[in-house]
């Protein structure tokens, strides 16, 4: 992967002649390599991924733990070259949602399309137990069992989960954290996806909420991580959201 001036992006795939530029916020303890793969799937879309730290290259900084300081650092080092869209998934719903918002209120150039993924409208209450207080193990057996998608690669490496547990605690507590502020609607069309398995999925219709600009919600068979479960059909919605 290659990074841009930003230390925030990563790309795996250089398109200056692309009609889209399409930025990626990844899940809780998530790395942007995951998504700047797609780039071998969409060739006519350039692809970045956002890396916040403690992630991927920059696994040694103190990761961010409040949506305000993680928007904050992104939006001080990185120009969104347009015309662009943002997805996120899971928590990067949330990220991608709040870095629009952010967007708006500076006056700087809006995506054209969000596509967010397995994340509750940000306005209703996610009644369950926190985990970002929990000891490590703790911490990673309730992730996989709440969650799943935790590489076997993963949990079988203690120095590998001593590295990135930091990122999986800092992002939990992001989410666990935050208190959603009222503003008006984006102007910007909101497209939802989701798995018809997933615990967020009852939740996601609220989003409508959140824009003026058009809202459509699709979900495909699955559980939360129902697009590593299908890719091949995740990739084509995925296509036809951002190039319709």
């Amino acid at each position: 992967m290659k990074t841009a001036a930003s230390p925030w992006l990563v790309r795996r795939r250089k398109r200056p002649e692309a009609a889209l530029r399409l930025y990626c916020f990844p899940h809780s303890g998530g790395s942007p390599g995951e998504y700047v793969r797609w780039a071998d799937d969409i060739d006519d879309v350039e692809i970045w991924g956002v890396q916040a730290p403690g992630r991927g290259s920059r696994v040694t900084e103190r990761p961010v733990t409040s949506i305000e300081e993680f928007v904050d650092g992104l939006l001080a080092t990185t120009d969104f070259q347009g015309p662009f869209a943002f997805f996120g998934h899971s928590l990067g719903g949330l990220t991608a949602f709040e870095t629009a918002r952010a967007l708006r209120a500076a006056g700087r150039p809006m995506p054209r399309r969000l596509v967010l993924s397995a994340y509750p409208a940000p306005h209703l209450a996610h009644p369950r137990a926190p985990l970002h207080t929990l000891g490590d193990a703790e911490l990673i057996d309730a992730v996989d069992r709440r969650y799943g998608g935790l590489p076997a690669a993963l949990r079988d490496d203690p120095d590998l989960l001593r590295l990135v547990l930091p990122a999986y605690r800092a992002d939990f507590t992001i989410f666990e954290t935050y208190r959603h502020a009222h503003q008006p609607p984006l102007d910007v069309p909101i497209t939802v996806l989701g798995g018809d398995d997933d615990l967020a999925t009852p939740l996601l219709p609220e989003w409508r909420r959140h824009t003026t600009a058009g809202f459509d919600l699709r979900l495909l068979p699955g559980g939360h991580f129902y697009l590593r479960e299908r890719p091949e059909e995740f990739m084509n919605v995925l296509r036809r959201a951002i190039c319709p």
